[in-house]
């Protein structure tokens, strides 16, 4: 027998230590998994639909004619001279990776319970493949939205800026989805909050209406507050960047950044505490 064939790799499974306790080696080299359950994820999620991929179209551009028709025909409320399809649309595209990597990260840990009880890998792969495979959706809803700015005349203000965004939209997803994926595995109730959660984090975020809206109605003391809510700089960012919106304080933008990295740091920590627990639970 050759010797090649009797030798065998020893792998030591240790605890992370560390704030956090993430090997950034170790999922380097998951790396091929991560992009493997990537793809499956938007394989499944338009498997066996009517649509298939047209729902990344169909959906935003129903939303948009809902909040236009809510908040502009009925409310009337100003979009800083642009057109509400385009002010709207823009502000859409974050929330829309957003919401749905939320929705989709909350539930992985679950979805995948036989994987994961049979074979070790770094149990961060699975909520952050569900994070990344809506980045496909939001890039078919973002020609949409080139082809209206080229309808209306508009020229991107600064969209180097963009990347930087979608970037805080995911990690602030991702902090999010680590916090539910681990409370679904010991509360499966929480499916049941996520899609309340969301329609109010919708709610609260300057999607149909203009940010200055809120602050200009709040104390200045307590204008942070409303900034707290990582995607009002998000959403802010998106408009400056694309449509040339300038936004209500550059200050506000670093509260909501910040509250985005407590969101990733304390997700992290949490999900890493009960990870030794999930394929006990799941």
């Amino acid at each position: 027998m050759s010797s090649a064939l009797t030798k065998s790799t020893k792998v030591l499974i240790r605890p992370q230590r560390g704030v956090v306790g993430l090997n950034f080696r170790e999922l380097w080299n998951f790396r091929e998994l991560v992009a493997f359950l990537t793809w499956r994820d938007i394989l499944v999620r338009y498997k066996q639909t009517l649509l298939g991929g047209g729902w990344a179209i169909l959906q935003p551009l129903l939303q948009m004619l809902l909040l236009n028709l809510l908040f502009g025909e009925v409310a009337g409320l100003p979009t800083g001279g642009v057109p509400r399809p385009l002010f709207t649309f823009a502000a859409l595209l974050p929330w829309n990776l957003f919401s749905n990597a939320v929705s989709d990260a909350s539930r992985s840990l679950v979805a995948n319970r036989n994987m994961i009880t049979k074979v070790y890998f770094p149990r961060i792969i699975v909520p952050l493949a569900n994070v990344l495979s809506g980045v496909l959706d939001f890039a078919v809803a973002f020609l949409i939205l080139v082809g209206m700015m080229v309808y209306y005349q508009f020229a991107p203000a600064a969209v180097w800026l963009l990347p930087v965004y979608v970037l805080i939209t995911l990690l602030t997803a991702l902090g999010v989805g680590l916090w539910l994926a681990a409370l679904n595995v010991h509360y499966r109730d929480v499916k049941y909050i996520i899609p309340f959660l969301t329609q109010f984090w919708m709610l609260a975020s300057p999607i149909a209406y203009e940010a200055s809206s809120i602050f200009e109605r709040l104390p200045q003391q307590w204008q942070w507050l409303y900034a707290l809510n990582p995607l009002v700089g998000v959403v802010e960012g998106f408009r400056q960047a694309l449509l040339g919106i300038p936004v209500y304080s550059q200050d506000m933008l670093w509260v909501s950044l910040a509250s985005a990295s407590v969101m990733l740091v304390s997700g992290l920590m949490y999900f890493r505490s009960m990870e030794r627990t999930f394929a006990d639970v799941v």
